[in-house]
């Protein structure tokens, strides 16, 4: 399992797995599925994605205005606490 997860990994994530086109990436990680587009559907996927690749659970119910650094964020200390 990765030591980190980085937003290459969640950029390609959002390109690949949720159809999110590549011009319409963030310039920030200070944007919610919402402000981008997506759907709660690729966010199941992402959370999917995330416990396959890394082991780490997202919250089922992410929390209003749960941002892309958010969740970098919350992979990245369970990973470090592994």
């Amino acid at each position: 399992m990765p030591k980190q997860w980085d937003s290459a990994a969640l950029f390609e994530f959002l390109v690949t797995q949720a159809g999110l086109p590549q011009e319409d990436l963030p310039s920030t990680l200070d944007v919610t599925f919402e402000d981008i587009g997506l759907d709660s559907l690729a966010y199941l996927q992402l959370q999917s994605e995330v416990f396959g690749s890394t082991g780490v659970e997202l919250p089922a119910d992410p929390p209003p205005g749960y941002t892309l650094a958010d969740i970098l964020d919350a992979v990245n200390l369970a990973l470090a606490a592994q």
